[in-house]
């Protein structure tokens, strides 16, 4: 599945996508903010690729049409704190550094969101990020997302820091009269 934006084309994730995935994984601030550590080499990245990206529906590389680079990723996946409806997505999402505050994520996540709903079915598409994450927080409300709360000391990142996250979501029906 291969979705086009104005400036960007969402496209699955392949081993081709190494070097530029590792480009901008390996950006402290990048990791950090999404909950991961960055990565350190690009065995690493590649592992990553194969255990998180390969064939997975739902998952795509955000490439800028302009440059035709791989500059982050976006994506569903089904959310773990909803475990009883097949039908909850949780979207997730990584942008390179020298990206960020041009729209592009935005701009990719309304994407997968009307993917999500449009194409998937999906009843509900959830996000959360760290309560310091306000890039994160600015996108997940312009795609329409509502705030459901705020779940305290609930995420130890890799350096063992302990970080609070604000939670999201979107049903079905309230994307459906967004869209009218």
């Amino acid at each position: 599945m291969i979705i086009e934006t104005e400036r960007l084309i969402l496209r699955p994730i392949d081993e081709n996508d190494a070097y530029d995935l590792y480009d901008y994984c390996n950006e402290e601030s990048v990791g950090k903010n999404a909950g991961w550590k960055p990565h350190e080499s690009l065995d690493e990245t590649r592992e990553v690729i194969k255990e998180v990206f390969l064939n997975k529906e739902g998952i795509f590389g955000i490439i800028l049409k302009e440059t035709k680079r791989l500059v982050g990723t976006v994506g569903l996946l089904p959310d773990p704190a909803r475990n009883t409806n097949d039908g909850a997505k949780m979207l997730g999402y990584g942008l390179s550094k020298d990206c960020w505050g041009h729209g592009y994520m935005t701009e990719a996540a309304k994407a997968v969101i009307h993917y999500g709903f449009e194409l998937l079915n999906a009843d509900i598409i959830t996000a959360n990020c760290f309560t310091h994450n306000s890039r994160s927080r600015a996108v997940i409300n312009k795609c329409g997302l509502s705030y459901e709360g705020t779940l305290r000391q609930c995420w130890a990142l890799y350096d063992g820091t302990v970080h609070d996250c604000e939670y999201y979501s979107l049903t079905a029906d309230e994307y459906a009269a967004l869209s009218d």
